[in-house]
């Protein structure tokens, strides 16, 4: 039996056992269809999920990033079409909107599927629709005839509710939202997922919580002091003692002139952004994703690379980048493609490098989301809004800093921030490992 498709039956021992086991199965016959279609074993957790769906429950599944709890929102799709109903996909932003519209009419047909994100309308009355949450609040407020014969909503980063400025959002739709719809909530950093659960239940009425700590790929952490690579931990819970060396001396340099610190105020020893991806490039650490937590320090990251000549492609893979940035790019005039910085973002894109951020062209920031997919741009430089379920992991997630602008003044990131960020890191079958390497500046 492959991985993941079912009990270990080295484990069962007793022809009871045995039954009740197989007794499970064939009352899943939606969930047993939908595993077959795929040709890799689904894990525990992600059969309890479906099954659970299938029974017609709210589901709540807090797992890490990269473990698969797309599948659930999927299955939730395939789960309403066989029954007749409708589904709603909710995304937080229209990045993912778009990513999970394309993965669904791959799955499910053109004909069947539509997005709504408040400046895309594509086949607005289909029986799956991917939509942004708040498309979804409005709706609901409007009393909008799209959601006659609603059968399940799918409420993908649900985390958000915890957002200052926009989670309220999802807590009108949890609230108001027909009594007879089924929510089925995906999330890798709720921290509080029985309490969440909970919560729920009293709102939406019955609510499985499914929690998986298992993350598919290990997660390793690293401190890129000056110019060292070191290991975080020399074992779980212990700081690296060479670390914390490095850093005392490291703190005694930067009380130099000034006039000899660079930008970050940091001293000269600090690698720069294209010193860092040839470091990544000689340990076998990209592709990579670099969070800057501003578009335009993603931007000048990709010039400071082009001006230092960082080169990560061969000449077939410049080819290929070339056709699909043609391909991207085919309905745009010259003239606006000259005003794009086309030319510019075509020439970092040939060398393996870009940026992805809210302020990027669609059609552009489509382009980089599949050529980083197919492994032929090697390091991006993006905005947090790429670590929010975006189809882009990496081998290496690199944070230059552990604060952000939060609007207001700049704060450290949470706990549950830098999870989804670090989270990106490790590709399922293909890495055996992912790495987080945090630049440390004072």
């Amino acid at each position: 039996m492959c991985k993941g498709c079912g009990p270990d039956m080295d484990a069962v021992t007793t022809p009871a056992e045995r039954y009740a086991a197989a007794k499970k199965r064939s009352s899943h016959p939606l969930t047993n269809d939908f595993i077959a279609q795929f040709d890799f074993g689904f894990d525990d957790f992600q059969i309890t999920a479906c099954q659970a769906v299938e029974d017609g429950k709210g589901v709540l599944v807090a797992a890490p990033t990269g473990a698969g709890k797309t599948v659930v929102g999927e299955f939730a799709a395939f789960s309403a079409l066989k029954r007749g109903k409708k589904c709603f996909y909710t995304t937080p932003i229209k990045a993912l909107s778009n990513q999970k519209f394309t993965e669904f009419v791959a799955r499910f047909g053109e004909d069947r599927v539509g997005l709504l994100t408040g400046d895309t309308n594509i086949n607005s009355e289909a029986e799956i629709m991917v939509m942004t949450t708040e498309v979804l609040r409005n709706m609901l407020y409007a009393h909008s005839t799209t959601l006659t014969n609603l059968g399940s909503v799918v409420m993908d980063e649900v985390h958000y509710l915890a957002d200052k400025s926009r989670g309220a959002v999802w807590e009108e739709v949890l609230i108001h939202l027909m009594e007879s719809v089924q929510v089925i909530s995906l999330s890798a950093t709720v921290s509080n997922a029985e309490e969440f659960g909970e919560w729920l239940g009293e709102v939406r009425g019955s609510t499985e919580v499914i929690v998986s700590e298992i993350r598919p790929i290990p997660l390793y952490q690293h401190m890129l002091i000056n110019n060292k690579l070191l290991d975080l931990f020399s074992e779980p819970g212990r700081i690296n003692s060479e670390v914390l060396g490095i850093e005392r001396e490291a703190l005694k340099r930067t009380r130099i002139p000034r006039g000899r610190r660079d930008r970050y105020g940091n001293n000269d020893s600090r690698l720069s952004r294209d010193e860092i991806i040839e470091k990544l490039q000689r340990n076998n650490l990209l592709p990579a994703i670099t969070f800057i937590f501003s578009r335009a320090g993603c931007e000048a990251a990709v010039k400071q690379c082009l001006h230092a000549g960082l080169k990560l492609t061969n000449a077939e893979e410049r080819l290929e980048i070339t056709e699909v940035a043609q391909r991207y790019t085919a309905n745009l005039a010259q003239e606006d493609l000259d005003v794009l910085g086309y030319r510019e973002w075509l020439s970092a894109l040939e060398r393996g490098i870009a940026a992805h951020h809210a302020g990027l062209l669609p059609s552009f920031k489509s382009a980089v989301e599949e050529l980083f997919q197919r492994g032929l741009v090697k390091a991006v430089f993006a905005t947090e809004t790429l670590a929010l379920g975006i189809n882009m992991p990496a081998r290496t997630v690199v944070l230059e800093k552990l604060t952000k602008w939060n609007g207001d003044q700049h704060v450290s990131i949470t706990p549950g921030e830098y999870t989804q960020l670090t989270g990106r890191a490790g590709r399922r079958g293909i890495d055996i490992e992912g790495n987080a390497v945090i630049q440390w500046s004072p």
